[in-house]
């Protein structure tokens, strides 16, 4: 299975949550601990060892501000 790395424009996030709700092995998560320039609470990779690489969170942003790297 393919490995991944996903990366965030943070401040531009606007914490939706849908990349969280799109991603099938639970990488993805809000942060509680801080706020982004905007005042939102921005997505980060909780789990980055489990990523795959299916790009379901970058395809689903509505923001684009997420980007994924297949790590083969």
């Amino acid at each position: 299975m393919a490995k991944g790395r996903v990366t965030f424009d943070t401040d531009y996030c606007k914490g939706c949550g849908l990349c969280v709700s799109v991603c099938p092995k639970d990488v993805l998560a809000l942060r509680t601990d801080q706020l982004n320039k905007k005042g939102y609470r921005p997505a980060y990779d909780k789990n980055p060892e489990d990523c795959i690489a299916c790009t379901n969170c970058a395809i689903t942003c509505p923001d684009s501000v997420i980007s994924v790297y297949r790590l083969d």
